[in-house]
């Protein structure tokens, strides 16, 4: 019996045909590439291995894209940066074991940084499955269990038949906010038998909302509306959930100054005259919002880079939005909305009351000034100088994928990403190698504007053989290399804690002849002329690589005065 509110799906014509008589050859890797079809993907990442071989068999009858990278770990930074420029669940295709694991790092990447990565691994045969040791090639006795403490859900396919439902899951999960990475296992022999399924054709998948309880924003919207300083710190949930629009509207609304984490890069325009713009480890913004009486806190958790090093101790009422239930008031007692930016935003500027302070762009403008006075005063010129040469040489829309360098370092505190979603570090994490894999992936599909990668000389010999993946895929990407000859900031903080590094000089190669070897071209620049040669690389198609011998440091630190 079928009731008026029931939701009956029939299928049409074509789809009963196709169904009753699927064509011939197709094997259960096929089963995973019509379901990522059928979900909406159009492109994937990954590297064959012997147990997911029926995946990339089954690659070659799909109209999916692939973009093999050399080393798994890569592959995951590269679907990590897809899945945060595109907004879409990146596939990543990865083998048993050694593989599999070697991605662990770019998962965790992905999980800080709220990227919807969909990681496909194969296992060993069925009947090495649970826990016995039967000496198959790559086994582990629960394979999955090396991931749970990492990706958002873990699903698993014994059988074809669950394959569409196990990838549709993962992908919903993903795409849940917050978003994250996912992972899927299915057994090699499953993946390589033939199968009689039908072609996976229904693919709609309804990610969970998550919007805001209305009595905590009718709170939250009446301590906004009768502050007397408020003032608001927006983070990678802002630009995660597109919604920057939101947040300056309400900013404009409520006059209320904006300071962006280094995830939140991009989230306020950055020239505004209420932008605190992003100095969060100075000691002038950590006061300012310090002494706000309401401080509202969008899609950021507060943690370690976000609070000058918890250092921060605020004083007024804090409301903080989160879709991240772990990050909710894990720092500071909080007004706890469990919510998505967007929609929290939203119900905010639904019910909030518009609020006037003529003064509020001079308090701005007191704090850019001494923050500016304290960077003026430590003779870091070269340091800002190559900054400003990458902001003039970079298109104002094109992406940049950042590396854990002293420059990137420089670039969360000091650089215009001029727009939201075009700045991306490895900082969620904290791990090396991110910025030229990222920028292979993000986005990888055409058209695409120039992007940027920038390394240092230790992150840069994570990535090298990702030189190869570009050159074969005529990839539109730069990547700039600050040859510091090791550690850079490992060096001075060594230098600053015990009066002289250790294990931080690194001699490495000469990468312009590096690239070279690999069919990419590359220039050996200077200060000077680094945006030139820059600008130059950029506008040229295909790969390219910029290296720039350069030792540069940081600004002092103000978390341990």
């Amino acid at each position: 019996m079928t009731h008026d509110h029931d939701l009956v799906l029939r299928p049409t014509a074509a789809q009963t045909e196709a169904a009753l008589n699927p064509p011939p050859g197709r094997i259960g890797g096929d089963l995973v590439v019509e379901s990522l079809a059928a979900l909406g993907a159009t492109t994937v990442f990954g590297l064959p291995g012997q147990h997911a071989l029926g995946v990339f068999d089954a690659l070659r009858r799909s109209d999916l894209r692939y973009i093999g990278l050399r080393v798994e770990n890569n592959a995951g930074f590269a679907a990590d940066a897809y899945g945060r420029v595109t907004g879409e669940a990146a596939p990543l295709l990865l083998s048993t074991g050694p593989g599999a694991l070697t991605s662990l790092a770019a998962l965790q990447e992905a999980r800080a940084a709220s990227a919807p990565v969909l990681a496909i691994c194969s296992q060993v045969p069925t009947a090495g499955l649970g826990g016995g040791r039967h000496g198959h090639l790559h086994e582990l006795p629960d394979q999955a269990a090396s991931f749970r403490g990492v990706v958002k859900s873990v699903h698993t396919a014994r059988t074809q038949s669950q394959i569409p439902s196990a990838i549709a899951e993962a992908w919903t999960s993903a795409l849940t906010v917050p978003h994250g990475p996912v992972w899927v296992e299915i057994p090699q022999d499953v993946l390589l038998a033939e199968t009689s399924i039908p072609v996976v054709s229904g693919g709609d998948t309804f990610p969970e909302e998550l919007p805001p309880r209305p009595e905590l924003t009718a709170v939250a919207a009446d301590l906004l509306t009768r502050a007397e300083r408020p003032a608001i710190v927006a983070g990678g949930g802002v630009v995660r959930a597109d919604a920057a629009k939101k947040l300056r509207q309400l900013a404009e609304l409520i006059q209320a100054p904006v300071v962006t984490t280094y995830g939140g890069k991009g989230a306020f325009p950055w020239t505004h005259p209420l932008s605190l713009q992003s100095w969060l480890e100075d000691r002038h913004t950590t006061d300012f919002l310090e002494d706000a009486d309401v401080l509202l806190v969008v899609g950021s958790g507060l943690g370690e880079l976000s609070s000058n090093y918890h250092t921060f101790a605020p004083r007024g009422r804090v409301i903080q939005i989160e879709a991240d239930l772990g990050k909710l008031e894990s720092n500071h007692p909080a007004l706890g909305i469990h919510a998505d930016a967007r929609l929290a935003l939203q119900a905010l500027l639904e019910t909030v009351g518009e609020r006037t302070d003529p003064a509020a762009p001079d308090r701005v403008r007191q704090v850019l000034d001494r923050v500016g006075a304290r960077i003026a005063a430590q003779d870091l010129t070269l340091e800002q100088d190559v900054l400003a040469a990458v902001r003039k040489a970079l298109p104002s829309r094109a992406p940049s994928f950042w590396d854990m360098t002293i420059l990137a370092y420089w670039a969360w505190s000091a650089f215009d990403a001029k727009a939201p979603n075009t700045m991306h570090s490895a900082q969620g994490a904290g791990g090396l190698g991110y910025a030229f894999p990222a920028a292979l992936g993000g986005p990888a599909a055409p058209p695409t504007p120039p992007r940027g990668g920038g390394s240092p000389a230790r992150g840069a010999l994570y990535s090298v053989a990702e030189l190869a993946t570009a050159r074969q895929y005529g990839l539109d990407v730069t990547w700039l290399i600050v040859d510091d000859g090791g550690y850079g900031i490992l060096r001075e903080y060594m230098t600053d804690a015990f009066g002289q590094p250790t294990a931080t000089d690194l001699p490495g190669p000469d990468f312009v002849a590096l690239a070279e070897s690999f069919g990419v071209p590359g220039v050996r620049t200077s200060p000077e002329t680094l945006e030139a040669d820059l600008a130059k690389a950029l506008a040229a198609p295909g790969p390219s690589v910029v290296v720039l011998p350069a030792v540069l440091r940081m600004f002092a630190p103000t978390h341990t005065e």
